[in-house]
């Protein structure tokens, strides 16, 4: 089979051709070893789409974690497949909607120049509950905001989100080493209070237009960028009242837009690049 790879600010994943796709234990074998940086072709994510409407376009949307789970949704990766679709000519409208196991989310290509894009997505209102998110402690909370959480001999004040998927934000000042928040992202993502276990996300306010964010993701762990977990920060550090409703957020490899207006949905706009496509064995 024929993958193509296309990474959004180093957060990379690999798309089978559009209509492929296996059953779902098939795809999360393939993922794992499609996925794998030494004896596969090495991504984050495998993506599975199937477009229902060239134009005005339409597709359907799976992701595969690089451990063979299956996600529900990824901000990286619907800006990814976006691109990817304009780049092999799959749609005809900048505009595509995707159908997702969490709902339709729309994504715009804005610009393209060879096999770099510009896409702007829309990720939906975060949810807050307890209830939603999941996370489950016995109380029933409408919202988790500066919970004190107990993980790794320490206690942390976490402020979660569902952005379709579980998100738990922690605040620092500055920014821990990377062996201490790898540590601290293993223990949150499996802790038992996360049902469906979640993604981490490490932030720094820089001011009130700007934050900084380390990512650890479910299924994955440290990962360059992650799309739902900026969206996720930065909708967390607007709840906490610390940064304005329009923040640029600051990965490992360069910066996205996150916009969420008051009593509206949350956008999110940031670059895509489509690197390289590989023959690699499907069984």
């Amino acid at each position: 089979m024929r993958f193509v790879k296309a990474h959004g600010l180093g957060n990379d994943f690999l798309f089978a051709p559009p209509g492929a796709g296996p059953d779902p234990a098939a795809a999360g074998e393939l993922a794992r070893r499609v996925c794998d940086r030494h004896t596969g072709i090495g991504a984050d994510g495998l993506i599975f789409l199937g477009v229902e409407k060239a134009a005005p376009a339409e597709a359907r949307f799976r992701i595969f974690n690089a451990d063979g789970s299956e996600a529900e949704l990824s901000g990286n990766g619907l800006r990814c497949a976006a691109a990817f679709l304009a780049w092999c000519g799959s749609v005809k409208s900048p505009r595509i909607l995707f159908h997702t196991a969490v709902g339709d989310r729309p994504a715009e290509v804005l610009s393209s120049r060879g096999s770099a894009f510009e896409v702007r997505i829309g990720l939906g209102v975060p949810r807050v509950s307890a209830k939603d998110i999941p996370f489950d402690d016995g109380q029933t909370l409408d919202r988790v905001a500066d919970y004190p959480l107990f993980v790794v001999k320490r206690t942390f004040p976490v402020t979660c989100v569902s952005m379709g998927n579980p998100h738990c934000s922690l605040f620092f000042d500055e920014l821990p080493a990377r062996n201490e928040w790898r540590t601290i992202g293993a223990g949150i993502e499996t802790h038992p209070f996360f049902p469906q276990r979640t993604n981490v996300e490490f932030v720094r306010v820089v001011d009130r237009k700007e934050i900084e964010v380390f990512f650890w993701e479910r299924g994955v762990g440290e990962t360059l960028a992650s799309g739902t977990g900026s969206a996720a920060a930065a909708a967390s550090a607007i709840l906490k009242g610390l940064v304005d409703r329009s923040v640029t957020v600051k990965t490992a490899l360069g910066s996205l837009k996150v916009e969420w207006p008051e009593g509206g949905e949350l956008f999110q706009t940031g670059p895509v690049e489509v690197l390289f496509s590989a023959d690699f064995p499907a069984a």
